[in-house]
């Protein structure tokens, strides 16, 4: 069980105001990727019923549904990056000093947001790759660049939200005190 006072505590978290305007903008995209796996849920739906029905299904719906996932879900990552709710194995900092968990927390999110950058860099070098090629879906000729280039703002959100909570950990470790 967790000491009350660490980072993790809902209520000891303070954002301040560049934190808070993370979070609102973290949210905002995570928002959007709900719209997102709504409208693809409604989109397959359509096309099912189409299909079964009048034997007319949406044309392009399996690489619709591919690339709006692939939008949507990453829209989504910052925001859980922000909340905290990425997956944690407490078992084997449960014993050790608030501060070291700190310094551990700090080290986790600093990764995190290192990867994200460097996904977020080589996939707009891949966008940029595919449209020279020209490449497009293979049903609906859709560019597929710009749906790997939508990919890339959400990733540098994620690697943004990283630096963020890496900052916030670090400065809770430093000082000594857990926040």
């Amino acid at each position: 069980m967790q000491e009350p006072g660490l980072l993790d505590t809902e209520a000891a978290f303070s954002r301040g105001p560049l934190g808070e305007k993370l979070y609102v903008i973290t949210r905002i995209f995570a928002f959007g990727g709900g719209l997102g796996f709504i409208a693809l849920v409604v989109m397959s739906l359509i096309s099912i019923v189409g299909r079964k029905l009048v034997s007319m299904p949406i044309p392009g719906d399996i690489e619709v549904m591919q690339m709006g996932t692939a939008v949507a879900s990453a829209a989504m990552l910052a925001y859980c990056e922000m909340e905290r709710h990425h997956l944690r194995v407490d078992f084997f900092t449960a014993s050790v000093s608030p501060r070291t968990r700190e310094l551990l927390d700090t080290l986790s999110h600093l990764l995190l947001g290192l990867v994200a950058a460097l996904i977020a860099w080589r996939t707009a070098v891949s966008a940029m790759s595919i449209k020279e090629a020209g490449e497009t879906s293979m049903i609906l000729a859709w560019p597929v660049w710009i749906v790997v280039a939508a990919i890339v703002p959400s990733f540098a959100l994620l690697a943004l939200a990283g630096f963020y909570n890496a900052a916030m950990h670090w400065k809770s470790a430093a000082s000594g005190v857990s926040t």
